[in-house]
């Protein structure tokens, strides 16, 4: 074997058959829990393995990756069946804490009975599609590592944890029923938030009873990995918002609609960490990244139209189930916004131009609440420079504006005409005003 440690270059080549001894002490774990997991079989997995799954997968593939082993010609394919191991199980997980969180959730109670039905079937369905090809993949990994020469352990006797049983009782929910400063404020952010996301989600709307040509191209224009990962991050960063300032608050507590909006949000964002996983599957196995023998193998343990079958199943519940949580969001947005109206003219030579309604566009942001603006008897988004440079463009000669919102946008929008628009520069704004200064 080479010296690893030897003086001289930085990086010394160890050859496929020395690499074959290391790579058997440092997968001696992932085997060892991988045969608990095979001898399991088609019982379904808990959360828990699915996560000791991943956890054991995602070191052994940085162990891996340390190594080069994902570009040399005999390690590649093992390599790819780790990274897809790691992938599948995070799909997998995402899944499992869904099943196991419904009722709490209650997301599904806002679809039709008949669709709810269907909708717990497809989920369970993706889910035991997910485990069938992790079984097949990790079979096929440690039969490629054994002709590769490293050692794969017995499996262990004893017996593996099964799924863990959804959770119906809990603790009294006693601690930080506290309220929040400007809570009003802040759920109607969220609730705006969730409206401007759900809009996202509509064009993304998918169509299950379309061909699988339609659905190839689908999921290559409308579902990229890239896109993918925007789904997934603009409801990840709901989730957080809410987390952070609504969950364990009294307000909460007293407002059911609250928690069944939350509801709506995790699950909608588990079904798109699923999709995630999958669409990267598909792109890399589609991609010039994997040598072409771990392409072919992986073609024939996880066939591209079937993830491709399961990916748009999720996809269309991430949709169906986020839209349906809309009108939760739109009878909050009113009951949490202090609506007003505000009527300004601004000063003689002063024209509001695009940087002073860049300005206006940026306190309307800050706050996250829909304002309206009006000119002319025409209105727009005070949200969009866009809509806003359109309508002030059709009227050049206005000098009164009205805007209507929640009143702390637009206390802050008439500060800002009551010193100029800005226009004698950022540093003469008033203090409550200094967040347009960064």
């Amino acid at each position: 074997m080479a010296d690893l440690t030897q003086e001289g270059s930085l990086e010394q080549v160890v050859s496929e058959q020395d690499f074959a001894p290391l790579l058997s002490r440092a997968s001696q774990d992932f085997h060892l829990f991988a045969n608990e997991l095979v001898r399991a079989g088609r019982t379904t997995w808990s959360k828990r393995q699915l996560f000791l799954l991943y956890t054991e997968a995602d070191e052994l593939e940085s162990f891996l990756d340390d190594y080069g082993a994902r570009t040399n010609r005999t390690y590649a394919t093992i390599t790819e069946f780790v990274a897809s191991v790691r992938g599948f199980a995070l799909a997998g997980l995402s899944l499992e804490h869904l099943l196991r969180r419904l009722e709490g959730y209650a997301a599904s109670q806002s679809l039709e009975h008949g669709e709810r039905a269907e909708f717990e079937r497809d989920v369970a369905g993706a889910r035991t599609f997910v485990q069938g090809v992790l079984l097949d993949l990790i079979r096929a990994l440690q039969k490629e590592a054994t002709c590769l020469g490293a050692q794969v352990p017995e499996a262990r006797a004893g017996s593996t944890q099964g799924a863990v049983e959804p959770v119906h009782i809990r603790l009294a929910h006693d601690l930080g029923q506290e309220d929040i400063a400007e809570e009003h404020q802040i759920i109607a952010e969220v609730s705006s938030k969730y409206l401007q996301a759900a809009q996202m989600l509509e064009k993304a709307r998918v169509d299950r009873s379309c061909d699988a040509t339609e659905r190839d191209r689908y999921l290559r224009e409308e579902c990229s990995e890239e896109r993918a990962r925007v789904y997934e991050a603009t409801v990840h960063n709901l989730q957080s918002a809410y987390d952070t300032y609504i969950k364990n608050t009294a307000t909460e507590a007293d407002d059911e609609r609250l928690r069944r909006l939350r509801g709506h949000i995790s699950a909608t964002l588990h079904l798109l960490e699923a999709v995630t996983q999958l669409t990267h599957f598909v792109e890399r196995h589609e991609s010039d990244v994997r040598h072409d023998a771990a392409r072919l193998r992986l073609a024939e343990l996880a066939p591209r139209s079937d993830v491709d079958e399961v990916t748009m199943t999720l996809l269309f519940w991430a949709g169906r189930i986020f839209l349906a949580g809309r009108a939760l969001a739109e009878d909050l947005l009113p009951a949490y916004t202090n609506l007003q109206a505000l009527k300004v003219e601004i000063e003689e030579g002063v024209v509001l131009h695009a940087r002073p309604a860049s300005l206006v566009v940026s306190i309307v942001n800050h706050y996250g609440t829909p304002v309206e603006m009006e000119l002319e008897g025409q209105t727009c988004n005070a949200g969009s420079i866009l809509e806003m440079m359109v309508l002030i463009g059709s009227y050049p000669d206005a000098r009164q504006f009205t805007f209507r919102g929640d009143a702390n946008p637009l206390m802050d929008i008439g500060a800002l005409f009551e010193s100029g628009l800005g226009e004698r520069g950022l540093d003469s704004l008033p203090g409550s005003l200094s967040y347009l200064r960064g």
